[in-house]
């Protein structure tokens, strides 16, 4: 007869070049959790680039073309409009680039751990040699992130982040409000050209005509590049979310292993709730209270070799 130690064997499959340098033993249980944020210097230029670029659309269309304006309504209207939708914006950025996507806890690939999994004979637990965690079921390790993530779609340099289970709502509401400031800017920019035709082209705004005409033309090409792409973006989002299905999974192809949930309950599951104009709030789930990690802590112990542990019957 078996003893209780060995009721789990070791299916080893050696990938020399996916090994780390070295396993980190798991945090000790309490240990607080810092602020989500990627030290990547590429997701961090990309990020800071975002904001300048909404910045510069609010100058333009402020500055440019609501100032200037006569008609007072035309210009609070639209002002109103337009930094409500960047606020928006700029919000749901915020929280997609600073939520944990869904971060396995690194590290806990322990013996101790499979054990306290309480698994069943015949299943089999695959660990990750890059960060040596127990991979979830569709968790899929970032080389960027450095950590295995939960329902990864993609990792998104926009927002120095991945899209995975915790943030992707903040993704969607980034990219459909930018589709939309952009669609706004491109409108506005449309009637200020014809404004400054049908008038003189010194009264319609407080700038050279020259320089009125290059500020304008840059918005119209950073609005109408970004307003197709965060479209294509808002698209691919929804139509994951209502299959089921992530990018990388798609893009793999693989013969689904998981019950699909059905387009409605998916966007419940990731937009929170029932249908509520909390949908399209960013600040939807925010509370003064510290929520508890959803990351399990692993068992202390020793980090075992192996990257397949199949879970025998005890004899």
């Amino acid at each position: 007869m078996r003893s209780p130690a060995h009721r789990c064997r070791d299916i080893e499959r050696q990938a020399g070049y996916l090994q780390p340098d070295q396993c980190v033993p798991p945090p000790p249980r309490g240990t607080a959790d810092g602020m989500w944020f990627i030290q990547d210097g590429c997701g961090i230029v990309c990020g800071v680039i975002t904001w300048l670029l909404v910045f510069y659309a609010e100058f333009v269309v402020l500055f440019v073309m609501l100032v200037p304006s006569k008609s007072l309504v035309y210009s609070i209207i639209n002002g109103v409009l337009f930094n409500a939708l960047a606020f928006l914006a700029l919000a749901s950025h915020f929280r997609a680039m600073l939520t944990d996507p869904g971060a396995v806890q690194k590290g806990n690939a322990t013996k101790e751990f499979i054990e306290s999994l309480q698994l069943k004979p015949g299943q089999v637990v695959y660990k990750c040699p890059k960060c040596c965690s127990i991979k979830p079921d569709r968790a899929h390790h970032c080389s960027v992130c450095k950590r295995c993530i939960r329902k990864m779609d993609h990792h998104c340099p926009w927002v120095n982040n991945c899209v995975g289970e915790e943030n992707q709502k903040y993704f969607v509401l980034f990219t459909m409000y930018i589709a939309l400031i952009s669609l706004h800017c491109l409108v506005m920019v449309v009637f200020h050209f014809l404004y400054c035709f049908e008038d003189d082209w010194t009264k319609c705004s407080t700038f050279s005509p020259p320089a009125t005409v290059i500020l304008l033309i840059l918005l119209c090409f950073e609005g109408l590049l970004f307003l197709i792409f965060t479209s294509v973006m808002f698209g691919t989002q929804i139509h994951s979310i209502c299959t089921d299905e992530t990018g990388i999974e798609r893009l793999k192809g693989k013969t689904p292993t998981w019950e699909r949930k059905r387009c409605c309950e998916g966007m419940k599951a990731v937009f929170g709730g029932p249908l509520s104009l909390g949908w399209l709030s960013p600040f939807s789930g925010l509370s003064c209270e510290k929520r508890p990690s959803p990351r399990i802590h692993a068992a202390q112990g020793e980090i075992i070799e192996e990257n397949i542990i199949e879970v025998l019957e005890e004899c």
